[in-house]
């Protein structure tokens, strides 16, 4: 296997901090190979449901434990007397900008101080260098500049030329493969300052607690500058788009080519047993990606729960509005799940509000002519788009009436994911009750 996430070992039970039982872990690696240890002792479980949770991209395997466990702990309470519950943390190398604040797992406030906020803290640096392995010596210069944050436009063209270099677009360039995204290849001042910009709004959503950014407002700590000093913190924003560039591609592979099989797998074993798939953020499209290995005819994916899914929110479209003669990513693949595909969304996540769709335009994932949130949104921050019949609920009326039996339904989980510091706002707010509650409502698990 290829970049096996390193401490990523098999756990079951209480020995991985987890409060309920039986847990197993899926692990897989960036090619998607999975351990087949792993998979072994999901076979074994002894469960007629088996909740199936994919963490996202700015996680480790220490974090990625404490979001199953806190998120799983609920369920025990909330579902009937005739289910029996299995718990699988899927663990994918992804990687975690340590400075950022998780909700529920860091103390508010944990943001880095002005005038430190640029600089790579010692856990991220770490994280970077297996991220990108035998390339100390670019990520040592990068972190040099972003300490010392020199007003010199050519010390920004060397930091975007190493980006360029980390994230392989030269190479892909080369050998004529698809477009290199326009966030690599234009001028690097101008793309520093436009996600100056972004951080600058984000930040002022996450102060006001709304989401939205205050007129004039900039946010506290976070304005761009009037000199090519104040782009850094654009800079450090494009390396984090670098592994965001990588992570968002992972998340598919990981996905169709290793959760995907190994469910059939599963289910051809133990085809008594019903799967509901919960993905956060890049885990949504880990989980969503894996419906593609659903057989045709297939039963045993019972409902798909999304929270805060950092992919395309027209992607199950069988059409897409800027462009009739294509049709989503997913497109048709919610008619593989025996079940709703549920997409939570909020409107106080600036991760997909404002970094999603300014890295989707920049990367040139569609084509079309519609404005920019509508071209470019995420499906965890307005939930699932141009999917005729697709009802549109708020989270008490999901709770309180249920969901449909089938198709895609959004739900508007504004009320409860609502909580985070900038850059990402609310996007990791999702451990509570209320969210259980969807899962087994779309599982049709419930007492």
């Amino acid at each position: 296997m290829a970049d096996v996430a390193g401490g990523f070992g098999f756990r079951t039970g209480s020995a991985a901090g987890i409060g309920v039982g039986p847990y197993a872990e899926l692990t897989f690696d960036s090619e998607g190979d999975v351990d087949r240890a792993t998979q072994g002792a999901v076979a074994r479980m002894e469960a007629t449901d088996v909740l199936v949770f994919a963490h996202g991209w700015n996680s480790d395997r220490s974090t990625a434990v404490r979001l199953y466990d806190q998120f799983f702990a609920p369920f025990p309470a909330l579902v009937g007397p005739g289910v029996r519950l299995g718990y699988v943390g899927v663990v994918w190398p992804s990687m975690r900008f340590s400075d950022e604040p998780i909700p529920d797992f860091e103390a508010a406030g944990a943001l880095a101080e002005p005038g430190h906020g640029c600089a790579l803290d010692p856990l991220t640096r770490q994280a970077l260098e297996g991220f990108w392995p035998g390339r100390r010596a670019e990520l040592d210069r990068l972190a040099e500049l972003l300490a010392e944050q020199p007003e010199s436009a050519a010390a920004f063209i060397e930091f975007g030329a190493l980006v360029r270099e980390l994230a392989g677009v030269d190479a892909v360039h080369a050998v004529a493969a698809p477009a290199v995204p326009a966030i690599f290849t234009d001028d690097v001042l101008e793309v520093c300052r436009t996600l100056s910009r972004a951080l600058a709004r984000a930040g002022a959503g996450a102060a006001s607690g709304s989401g939205a950014v205050p007129a004039g407002g900039e946010g506290p700590g976070l304005t761009a500058g009037a000199g090519l000093g104040g782009l850094w913190g654009g800079a450090k924003e494009l390396l984090r788009q670098a592994t965001y560039y990588k992570m968002k591609k992972r998340a598919g592979v990981v996905g169709e080519r290793g959760l995907g099989p190994v469910l059939a797998e599963l289910a051809a074993g133990r085809p008594a047993m019903r799967f509901h798939l919960i993905g956060h953020s890049f885990g949504a499209r880990v989980v969503s990606f894996s419906l593609r290995a659903v057989p045709d005819g297939a039963r045993y994916v019972r409902s798909v729960t999304l929270l805060q899914g950092a992919f395309s929110h027209y992607a199950f479209a069988d059409r897409l509005p800027h462009d009739k003669g294509r049709g989503g990513a997913l497109r048709g693949l919610h008619r593989k799940v025996d079940g709703p595909v549920v997409a939570c969304h909020s409107p106080h996540d600036s991760a997909l509000k404002v970094f999603y769709p300014l890295a989707s335009r920049m990367a040139g994932d569609s084509a079309g002519l519609l404005g920019f949130d509508e071209r470019w949104g995420a499906i965890g921050h307005d939930g699932v788009q141009a999917v005729p019949g697709a009802p549109r609920l708020s989270l008490d009326t999901a709770l309180r009436e249920g969901v449909p039996a089938a198709g895609c339904v959004s739900v508007d989980a504004g009320s409860v994911v609502r909580r985070g510091g900038a850059p990402s706002g609310a996007h990791s707010d999702i451990c509570h009750e209320e969210l259980a509650r969807v899962v087994v409502a779309a599982g049709r698990m419930g007492r």
